[in-house]
């Protein structure tokens, strides 16, 4: 029988007096109007000469419901938010005319949104306890691919015989959000669209090796940008010192690392290593620090500019955070359908992205904004309440896409309980179910203690005896 205040599957007493802090319709529908606000989507219009076209569409609802169509099971197509506008209540239109509503100047509208959600991203509270601390936020960068239609080749050509363009984006660790995208062509290489310089300065930046470059290193020296990547395997880098790894003999400063590993002269027995290197050579040369962690495929080395106070597997677990990228970009391509922009034209196309992007912007500042929230008060402290998981929440605003469509229409009593209920089902659907036993690297590093499944004393003791 299970015992009072007591979790039946982890073993552990929970406070009796928890209660669940979660966000309130209020704040819900405060992050919709203010990334969605009618007064500035009005004012954009007529900047972007988008007006002169309002005599049948409404433009505020017109915005509204492109960026609600990507939560649509079909997802981020012009068939679909047509739909989502005719049942908040738009006028109805035949199926052509809504098409050539995507033209250039709702494409510049849609643009302008998308940098006003980005840059309210960018003004967040942000989150980074512990290691994450000691710059102003770590950065992200990385690109997912999205093919279209054959008859765009020549405008967005592919890696092989098809069109395809490249989000290239910027993911804040502090709140999750994307803070800045551009886009290109898919046969362009994605070093080409990561330039360090003075707006970089105080940040951290954590990138897998298609952006790995000398050029790059020495320019997030010269900009204070602390920087965790992987070592390039045609990278030669020279030893220089040795802050912690075991040698079986002295070795020459400048010695090369892979001769000192294949002869044996630095063991790599299983435990970290800490090194000071020199790329490169001449005047061209940089010096970095190289930390060596194992894992179950062998070692993986990191090169930064961090200081030694972190050790090494602190260096690897930041740049695990670079993981979190790769789940927006999931989140973008399995729910919100950035993958597929059926437009015909090259303006449809980069309006409906535009709508995807803002749309993962929302979803991440409801988890980041509940978070704070529910957060402990004291740093010492373990969180004891279950985050919301930016997918499950993704997926509850797909079942909810028209209620709250509605609900930005609406003022006053009905508006409020059609809110709170919008804010309910998002917090209890998207609760991250694996909380506990898995918590991600960056949960870990904000304090949430990995916790594994034991069965209490007394059930142990009942199996034992029968």
């Amino acid at each position: 029988m299970r015992r009072p205040g007591r979790d039946l599957h982890l073993g552990m007493k929970m406070p009796k007096t928890e209660r669940q802090v979660d966000l309130a319709g209020d704040e819900v529908r405060a992050l919709f109007e203010e990334l969605l606000p009618a007064a500035e989507i009005e004012a954009f219009a007529e900047e972007v000469g988008h007006v002169e076209r309002e005599r049948k569409v409404n433009v505020v609802l017109f915005c509204r419901a492109a960026v609600i169509s990507a939560n649509t099971p079909t997802g981020g197509m012009q068939a679909d938010a047509m739909r989502a506008y005719e049942r908040v209540g738009g006028t109805k239109l035949a199926r052509s005319s809504w098409y050539q509503r995507f033209d250039e100047s709702f494409e510049k509208l849609m643009l302008k949104l998308a940098q006003r959600a980005l840059e309210k991203a960018r003004t967040e509270i942000l989150d980074l306890p512990g290691i994450l601390g000691g710059v102003k936020d770590w950065l992200i960068v990385d690109s997912t691919t999205a093919k279209m239609r054959d008859a765009l080749k020549r405008d967005w050509p592919g890696t092989g015989d098809y069109a395809a363009l490249k989000v290239h984006q910027t993911v804040s660790v502090g709140c999750g959000s994307p803070i800045r995208y551009h886009i290109s062509p898919a046969r362009e290489h994605d070093t080409n669209h990561l330039v360090i310089d003075e707006s970089w300065r105080g940040y951290g930046l954590l990138a897998d090796l298609g952006y790995a470059s000398l050029d790059r290193l020495r320019a997030c020296m010269q900009h204070d940008v602390r920087f965790v990547i992987r070592l390039k395997e045609n990278w030669k880098p020279k030893v220089l010192a040795i802050g912690r790894g075991e040698l079986t003999r002295a070795f020459f400063s400048g010695t090369d690392l892979d001769a000192m590993i294949d002869n044996g002269v630095l063991q790599l027995d299983g435990n970290c290593v800490d090194l000071d290197v020199r790329l490169g050579s001449g005047k061209v040369s940089l010096d970095v620090r190289l930390v060596g962690v194992p894992s179950p495929k062998g070692y993986c080395f990191f090169l930064t500019n961090l200081p030694p106070a972190l050790g090494p597997q602190q260096v690897a677990s930041l740049y695990r955070v670079r993981w979190e990228i790769e789940l927006t970009n999931k989140l973008e391509k399995s729910v919100y359908r950035l993958d597929q922009p059926k437009g015909e034209r090259t303006c449809s196309v980069k309006a409906l992205l535009h709508a995807s992007l803002i749309a993962t912007v929302i979803t991440a500042l409801l988890v980041h904004r509940h978070r704070l929230k529910t957060r402990p008060t004291h740093a010492r402290k373990p969180p004891t309440q279950a985050p919301l998981h930016a997918r499950l929440v993704a997926l509850a605003l797909v079942g909810m896409s028209f209620d709250i469509a509605r609900a930005l229409q609406l003022d006053g009593k009905e508006a409020d309980e059609r809110w709170s209920h919008v804010a309910t089902v998002l917090c209890s659907s998207g609760r991250d179910p694996n909380w506990r036993r898995r918590p991600s690297v960056l949960d870990t590093l904000r304090g949430y203690r990995r916790q594994p499944l034991v069965r209490p004393a007394q059930c142990r003791q009942s199996a034992s005896g029968s």
